[in-house]
């Protein structure tokens, strides 16, 4: 299964339907927050189904600030990540992570770009995909039966 995950667009969700466009298919579309609105946008603009979660500047109880899915037999945990202070780290992350049996976690707020697999799991932060920001970018996710495999793509590659 392939997967686009965006965060932190505050308002620039033209730039994710850009992404959108000059991507491959895919099947699943994931928004981390900040600007929760944009995914809902990006929902009407794409005729497609995004999964979304608020962010710290988003409106609260509009949208959950926590997701947990099964995708095929892939856990995912979606959060935009300041409920578990990821500007210090990973670890309370990573406990909420193993707390929900995650084997996947994907989450925004630094609006840094990364990739990291702790414990044997993939921890996902696409970055920002803001024209403030000093790098645009996305992160493909591709899930099959028995791996995740994650890239990060830098608007303009």
């Amino acid at each position: 299964m392939e997967c686009i995950v965006f965060s932190d667009t505050h308002g620039d969700y033209p730039l994710a339907v850009e992404a959108l466009s000059q991507t491959d298919p895919v099947d699943m579309i994931f928004h981390l927050g900040d600007e929760a609105e944009d995914a809902s946008m990006i929902e009407h603009i794409c005729l497609t189904q995004v999964q979304k979660v608020a962010g710290n500047c988003d409106a609260p109880g509009k949208y959950p600030k926590e997701i947990n899915i099964l995708v095929g037999k892939t856990r995912v945990l979606l959060t935009h990540g300041d409920r578990y202070s990821v500007k210090s780290g990973l670890s309370k992350l990573l406990e909420r992570a193993v707390a929900t049996e995650a084997d996947v976690v994907l989450y925004g707020h630094t609006h840094q770009a990364s990739i990291d697999k702790i414990n044997g799991i993939l921890f996902v932060n696409p970055g920002s995909l803001n024209r403030n920001s000093t790098c645009q970018s996305y992160a493909l996710l591709t899930l099959d039966d028995d791996s995740a495999k994650a890239r990060i793509v830098t608007i303009g590659e």
